[in-house]
């Protein structure tokens, strides 16, 4: 599917008004499977994409700014033919959301975001010392190793990350999963492209383009549904960081925190993210 000048790959199921979900760091699509159909069924047009840099999608050398990135969005929803989608979206996926939210409100119905505070949250969270509590974020900042990282040994490191991120406690990642996710992530430059996402948000911490973007979500609160879903044993954010981003939102906000979950609600309680998504999806 073409959008803002690239190739998106998309998986697409049912009738109805359309839902767009959005993965996340180091996944695709297929994150979304024990959704896709449920919501479907439900009544909604559910539509996963790769994001631009994974899976099917194009892997150009640039565009992985937030601006660019909303604008993908929102040209994949046009692309399938519809004016507005309701986002569900995950890690770096919601990251993407949460601007077009901001920035392109007439396209977005309502946002789910998994896992990821507000992006102004976040700069200023990192801004305050937090980049140095990240290690994978900060580590992503160096050229070349990183991405190399990623695929060597057949992508062993893409299913430490899954593992432990992960609550201690969780079966996810098995290892179907964490191989189907470790294959999606040998097809170069996939590993370069995932990592521009993070550099970006790092980098522009300062540099006057990140200013820009920080000044202009401040003056856009958004005005759309907002839900947001966070695991309490998440290691990468706190429930507290997170939930902050309430302060962000305009219109209606929710919030579910899931106890003994880690950074991957959808995959390790897929059933409890399900309903919750449903019961709220019922109110927009």
């Amino acid at each position: 599917m073409a959008a803002n000048g690239a190739q998106f790959h998309v998986a697409e199921l049912g009738d109805g008004p359309l839902v767009l979900f959005l993965h996340g760091f180091p996944e695709f699509w297929w994150a979304w499977r024990h959704q896709l159909s449920r919501v479907a069924e439900a009544g909604w047009r559910v539509v996963a994409m790769d994001l631009r840099g994974y899976g099917g999608s194009d892997k150009p050398p640039r565009g992985y700014d937030p601006m660019t990135f909303a604008a993908d969005i929102t040209g994949v929803i046009q692309s399938i033919g519809e004016r507005q989608a309701v986002l569900v979206a995950h890690d770096w996926g919601a990251y993407g959301a949460w601007t077009a939210a901001s920035f392109r409100p007439a396209h977005v119905r309502g946002l789910a975001a998994l896992s990821m505070p507000h992006p102004l949250i976040l700069r200023r969270h990192l801004l305050r010392g937090g980049i140095t509590r990240h290690g994978s974020l900060l580590a992503s900042q160096f050229p070349f190793i990183p991405e190399r990282r990623l695929v060597a040994a057949d992508g062993v490191r893409v299913e430490y990350l899954l593992r432990n991120w992960a609550a201690p406690s969780s079966p996810f990642p098995d290892a179907d999963t964490a191989a189907r996710y470790r294959e999606a992530f040998s097809i170069w430059p996939a590993s370069h492209c995932a990592l521009e996402y993070q550099r970006w948000a790092v980098r522009s911490l300062f540099r006057s383009d990140g200013r820009r973007f920080a000044r202009r979500l401040e003056r856009q609160p958004i005005t759309a549904p907002v839900l947001q879903i966070h695991g309490g044993a998440d290691p990468q954010y706190s429930s507290s960081l997170v939930a902050s981003s309430r302060h962000q939102v305009s219109g209606r906000h929710h919030w579910h925190h899931l106890a003994g979950v880690g950074h991957f609600p959808h995959e390790e309680s897929p059933d409890v993210v399900t309903d919750i998504l449903l019961d709220w999806l019922a109110t927009i």
